[in-house]
């Protein structure tokens, strides 16, 4: 039977990450065993699924689903009355009769059901049965909510690719951390990891490379098994679906003006005649040329790009990178300067600026919206334009105060392919930096000098994996977690009820969870664990 099993009143330490914003536990535990069921409704039955599968593997139990309210329940459904706690915000009981999660939107009842897996002993996480443990969880109260829109993680996979099943693994990772935009850099100098129909040569010859092969000096530190690979649109669509089932959203990325060797040696009409080098027609080597020439024929080309990507992603913001742009090539290209003079612009700044503009103009008609590194504010930012912020917070806040919306990603706090341990030793090969736990948790969004009308357009932030020294999904997650451990708090929380020293306590026994699901995450060091 289920039910409620009284114990002595300590307040256990439930190791909740993200920190909810508010936590009432109170005496008694709660057994679920086969005899449970998950009631739903029309607007649950998906996450009802899901928490069935998410209980299964662990415990045995196959609970039915139906539409049974009530006790000897797990009880999924959506409230009118929960509208102050938004989309994503969520209510969750654990009583001496029912486990309620309610929420306004779906949304929040599957952020819900992420807590409750939090509640279990953590071998709940694991993918086959567990003997022997007690399927407890304490009787508790939570109302919580996030506090930013935008809570993302962001994937390179052009200079190393990853397996979609991988990539499906790390949507599981953010899910359960309640992040919710995955960012997908697939197209780089090194690599195009996309198949768009229009164009086969993209994949044909730009996909077959990736660091290491066109860094081969760094070959030995960043080899990939098997070097290159894409996905094809049917992959992209698996992938979309799959995040859309975990309310993720999908933003990819298309780079461009810059690094852009890889389409301009599969297309090198689309370069500036520069001197494109290859070896033996296997394209293992990168030449000087990796700005998109700025030419009528190259706009239509990367808008051509862009419809079959729209075609994929369903979500409203679309990458288009424009960040490092060497201008040189287009210094030394008459028909991009002839280009420059013919639209009366001052320099090679405000030609990157005009040809963002015209990105933005065309996603724009076709309801979407561009978002670019900050580099897309020189010359001029296109006029619906959104900016992550990377080269520090400058560029976030002059965004803002021009009625831009913004997503922080600073190099300061957010850029996870640093090293994790100051002096690197022990570590896997970076590519550079120094980025702690206790900085990553220490970051605020919001900087002090917007105002509270400007600060509404920071949308939130994200953590960047850039992949060129990490060649293997475990070394990725070795860079990713438990940094996102604690990103996952800084857009999620509020700043008032956060604390390093006290997150340190609830870490402890949310590494069992991942090591539960076989994340292959950095052990927290003494450096660390010192508040």
């Amino acid at each position: 039977m289920f039910g409620f099993i009284p114990h002595q009143s300590v307040q256990p330490n439930l190791g909740l990450i993200p920190k909810p914003l508010s936590v009432q536990v109170q005496d008694g535990q709660f057994e679920i065993n086969s005899d449970m069921r998950v009631a739903v409704t029309d607007d649950t039955t998906s996450v009802g699924l899901k928490l069935r599968n998410y209980i299964c593997p662990a415990t045995g139990f196959i609970l039915p689903l139906n539409r049974s309210l009530g006790r000897g329940a797990i009880n999924l459904r959506l409230d009118n009355h929960l509208s102050d706690l938004g989309p994503e915000g969520y209510r969750l009981d654990v009583k001496s009769d029912r486990i309620d999660i309610t929420g306004y939107k779906p949304a929040g009842v599957f952020y819900g059901v992420q807590t409750l897996r939090e509640l279990f002993p953590s071998d709940i996480f694991r993918a086959a049965k567990v003997s022997g443990v007690p399927w407890r969880l304490p009787y508790v109260r939570i109302e919580d909510k996030p506090r930013f829109s935008w809570r993302g993680a962001h994937m390179d996979v052009a200079r190393h690719f990853e397996q979609k099943r991988f990539v499906e693994k790390f949507l599981d990772e953010m899910a359960l951390h309640k992040l919710n935009v995955f960012h997908w850099h697939l197209t780089d100098d090194n690599g195009w990891r996309i198949e768009i129909k229009q164009y086969p040569r993209l994949t044909e010859f730009g996909s077959k490379s990736d660091f290491s092969v066109m860094n081969p000096k760094e070959a030995t530190r960043s080899r990939s098994v098997i070097p290159g690979g894409y996905y094809t649109q049917d992959d992209i669509r698996e992938v979309v679906r799959y995040a859309a089932d975990r309310f993720i959203t999908v933003v990819p990325e298309i780079e461009m003006p810059g690094h852009s060797a890889a389409a301009i040696l599969s297309y090198p009409e689309l370069g500036n005649a520069e001197a494109i080098k290859r070896v033996g027609g296997d394209y293992k080597a990168i030449g000087r040329d990796n700005v998109y020439n700025p030419s009528d024929s190259t706009i239509a080309f990367l808008q051509n790009v862009l419809t079959e990507v729209m075609e994929l992603f369903p979500g409203k913001f679309i990458h288009v990178g424009g960040d490092e742009v060497d201008k040189g090539p287009w210094k030394r290209n008459p028909e991009a300067q002839e280009k420059l003079h013919a639209l009366g612009l001052k320099d090679e700044d405000e030609l990157q600026s005009w040809f963002v503009r015209q990105m933005d103009a065309f996603l724009t008609s076709k309801g979407r919206r561009l978002i670019g590194w900050d580099e897309i504010l020189e010359g001029g930012l296109a006029p619906g334009a959104a900016v992550m912020s990377w080269r520090g917070i400058d560029g976030g806040i002059s965004a803002a105060k021009s009625g831009h919306d913004v997503v922080m990603t600073p190099t300061s706090n957010t850029y996870f392919d640093y090293y994790q341990a100051k002096d690197g030793i022990g570590e896997p090969v970076a590519i550079g930096g120094y980025l702690p736990l206790r900085l990553v948790y220490a970051y605020e969004p919001i900087p002090p000098s917007l105002s509270p009308d400007e600060a509404k357009h920071v949308l939130g932030a994200q953590g960047q994996l850039w992949s060129e020294y990490i060649p293997e999904p475990r070394h990725m997650e070795y860079q990713a977690f438990p940094r996102f451990c604690a990103l996952a708090e800084v857009v999620w929380s509020e700043p008032k009820d956060r604390s390093y020293a006290e997150f340190l306590t609830r870490l402890k026994p949310h590494l069992e969870r991942l090591r539960a699901m076989d994340i292959a995450f950095r052990e927290p060091d003494s450096n660390d664990w010192s508040p």
